[in-house]
């Protein structure tokens, strides 16, 4: 197996490529497995499936971590030589550029894999690299990046889903002049900014981008210049201080009323159903091109399932995947948490998502780009710094400026 360790051996990462693991054998006989997710979301979903689990297999513990902060503890603990035996972790440049330091198990001769629809294993092999041919997780659950609608007030309104940037435009106008806030913005918190910014670059950008950017033959000066113009766009249907409210009290605004659109991933609809379990809501793909044709869905894998390579308990973990495969486990884990599957066959099916099952029925699918961005860029403090001050020119250089930093570190 290739190990590149460019940016890795400077944090120590790789010293975690020669540890025993950190699982544990009981005196009862019982082995002790650790699942480490890196989502609270999923936090009650993982204990109800563990219990199943572990009722199927009585000879294994699984304990769960979920803490603040996941990928921050988890290249921590690598440094510690105390890499977890199964996590559950995001399909983005974390993943790459652990799987290329060999910490995770090479999957490719799995069964597994063949439940999996293609286009989320080459997603994940483009996280790695095309100069290794190694599977190193299973993609498990996907999300989609949508704009979430208040169905009572699109009807009330007479407004039909939009299908192309203008009529998307249109649409928001005709909300304003009804006096509705258009967008619900969440911007107090830089994280938000993503859905929104994912959601126009999707279609908009080039999925060769990144790959290009490395080799000095691309720049988001030149490359986003229409993502920015249409991000500052969007703002002017937004609240008076686009930037006064977070997430949280967001989701609960928007379940109340406030807002006829909101430009999120599917993981935020069981916050607002919970806010409000009356409130009717759909979803479409950002129409970000005028070409309705190249509208497609920005959707990534939002939790990959892998195994340390060097654990100690190879097989209990193993048996963990094989379990989180079953097409009965896999449809329970979407259903609970408002997601989408990786594998073939196993469907959400709740209406909310009428207006996205298309894309995935036909793989009208493109991935998120800020997966492929270096890990440390930070682009999500840069993107809200940007909405704020409105200087395109100078965001947009600072990008390429902080990318250069990093991919030179």
């Amino acid at each position: 197996m290739k190990r590149i360790t460019k940016g890795l051996a400077a944090a120590g990462i790789m010293t975690a490529l020669f540890l025993t693991g950190c699982s544990s054998g009981g005196d009862d006989g019982q082995v002790t497995i650790e699942l480490f997710s890196n989502k609270s979301e999923n936090f009650d979903t993982y204990n109800g499936l563990i219990e199943e689990f572990e009722r199927q297999h009585p000879d294994i513990n699984v304990e769960l971590e979920a803490p603040p902060e996941a990928e921050t503890v988890l290249k921590t603990r690598l440094v510690k030589e105390d890499v977890p035996d199964v996590m559950s972790i995001g399909g983005n440049a974390t993943y790459g550029e652990l799987a290329r330091a060999g910490i995770f198990h090479d999957f490719s001769e799995s069964d597994v894999l063949d439940k999996v629809q293609p286009s989320y294993l080459e997603m994940l092999g483009l996280l790695v690299g095309s100069e290794d041919d190694g599977i190193y997780g299973v993609p498990y659950a996907t999300n989609a990046n949508t704009v979430i609608y208040n169905k009572q007030k699109v009807e009330e309104l007479d407004i039909e889903i939009p299908q192309t940037w203008d009529e998307f435009i249109a649409a928001l106008e005709t909300a304003e002049e009804a006096g509705e806030l258009p967008i619900n913005f969440t911007l107090q918190e830089a994280w938000t900014a993503m859905p929104i910014w994912n959601g126009i670059a999707g279609n908009d950008v080039s999925e060769e981008f990144p790959e290009l950017k490395n080799q000095g033959q691309a720049t988001f000066v030149e490359a986003y210049d229409r993502v920015a113009d249409k991000m500052l766009q969007l703002l002017d249907y937004g609240r008076d201080d686009n930037f006064g409210i977070g997430y949280n009290d967001g989701n609960n605004s928007f379940a109340n009323g406030e807002g006829v659109f909101y430009i999120q991933g599917n993981w935020a609809i069981p916050d607002v159903l919970s806010a409000n379990p009356d409130v009717e809501l759909g979803t479409f793909a950002l129409p970000s091109s005028n070409q309705a044709e190249e509208n497609d869905l920005v959707s990534g894998v939002d939790v990959a399932l892998t195994v340390s390579e060097d654990t100690d308990h190879k097989e209990e973990a193993l048996t963990f995947i094989n379990f989180m495969a079953e097409q009965e486990i896999a449809q329970r884990y979407i259903d609970e948490q408002s997601a989408f599957s990786a594998f073939q066959g196993v469907l959400q099916e709740d209406p909310i998502f009428d207006g996205i099952r298309r894309n995935f029925e036909e793989d009208r699918l493109t991935g998120f780009p800020d997966h492929f961005y270096p890990a440390g860029l930070s682009a999500e403090n840069l993107i809200q710094g940007f909405l704020i001050d409105k200087d395109k020119q100078t965001a947009l250089q600072t990008l390429d400026n902080e990318w250069d930093k990093v991919i030179n570190r």
